[in-house]
């Protein structure tokens, strides 16, 4: 599997990553997306093993903690020859301090969660969210001594605005600490918000992007077409897309994922997505998450082969939808002189 570092950092990642979202006890909100534990954790681990995965992504409010428990379990002393990655900002217990992005909070939640995992340091320690009410300059410095005192490698965040990124981004730069390395963002066929200001952002400052729900909680599947299959149908009503997605352009992009997979053998819909964000500027790796070993497997072999430009144009065109301003006038009177900033086609 191809490699590629994230941002401007010497740490390497597959282009495909593993997302532990769906390792869970099934109890509890985490538990209607998946409930992979013990030995079938272990084995969707040694199927991301085999397909070349180093990088294994969770966090520690996915089914409150338990997912980075799971995981560690399963990766036992495997753990060393991986990328693992996890996040904090979310609220784990009733006091004042159990949540956001203040020091004791992030030196706190970084103690639980390398317990959790069974492991000495974190390789990517990410923010999970932007926490308005903390000075950002007590969170970079927070995150900064957390690398110092070798519990994390490296530092990224989460569902950022494009202002926030540059911020963490200048902040670090002036107070001379760690700096983001990686932005774990929304990013699909269906959800292009990205490329108006994080992705353009991240190319210019070194960010190098994570990609979450690549397949638009399995809309980009292909399943959906003439009705979804109801595990398909519920994690879309629970996730509120499903009115968002079923949309004449949804059925334009899932009618061109076919056409293309059609045309190579063996392929499916979602290799075809997953292969579109790989060729977007800025994306260093696409996190998948998987139910069943079989949908794992597919999703993986997406990575034995690629899309022609024809047809990556082909998508861009069915998924386009306007541009908001300014992008949308500097797209008309500046693209020759900032090429750059658009990773829209």
């Amino acid at each position: 599997m191809e490699m590629r570092y994230l941002g401007k950092s010497g740490l390497e990642v597959s282009v495909f990553g593993f997302g532990t979202m769906t390792f869970s006890d099934g109890e509890g909100v985490f538990g209607g997306v998946g409930a992979t534990r013990g030995d079938d954790a272990r084995w969707q681990i040694d199927i991301c093993l085999d397909a070349g995965v180093n990088l294994f992504d969770t966090a520690d409010v996915y089914a409150a903690g338990r997912s980075e428990e799971i995981l560690g379990e399963a990766l036992g002393n495997r753990r060393k020859d991986v990328v693992v990655a996890t996040k904090a900002f979310g609220r784990m217990g009733r006091n004042a301090h159990d949540t956001g992005l203040s020091r004791r909070h992030l030196i706190e939640a970084c103690d639980a969660s390398l317990k959790r995992l069974g492991t000495d340091w974190i390789d990517l320690y990410q923010v999970h969210s932007f926490d308005a009410l903390v000075p950002i300059e007590e969170t970079m410095r927070a995150l900064d001594d957390l690398v110092t005192a070798g519990k994390v490698r490296y530092i990224g965040c989460s569902n950022y605005a494009g202002w926030q990124l540059m911020k963490a981004s200048a902040t670090a730069q002036q107070l001379g600490t760690e700096r983001f390395i990686g932005q774990q963002i929304q990013y699909s066929l269906m959800v292009r918000d990205a490329e108006d200001e994080l992705l353009p952002c991240g190319v210019d400052q070194g960010v190098g992007a994570l990609i979450w729900s690549p397949l638009a909680q399995g809309f980009l599947s292909g399943k959906f077409r003439g009705g979804a299959d109801a595990d398909t149908a519920m994690r879309l009503v629970l996730s509120g897309r499903l009115k968002a997605y079923d949309t004449p352009l949804g059925a334009k992009v899932v009618d061109t994922l076919l056409e293309i997979a059609a045309a190579h053998d063996g392929a499916s819909p979602s290799q075809v997505a997953l292969n579109w964000l790989l060729a977007r500027p800025g994306v260093s790796t696409v996190l998948i998450g998987a139910r069943s070993n079989e949908q794992l497997a597919d999703n993986l072999a997406a990575a034995n082969w690629s899309l022609s430009p024809d047809e990556v144009a082909a998508l861009d065109s069915a998924s386009q939808v306007s541009m908001r301003y300014p992008n949308s006038h500097h797209r008309v009177f500046t693209l020759a002189r900032n090429p750059q900033l658009f990773a829209r086609s």
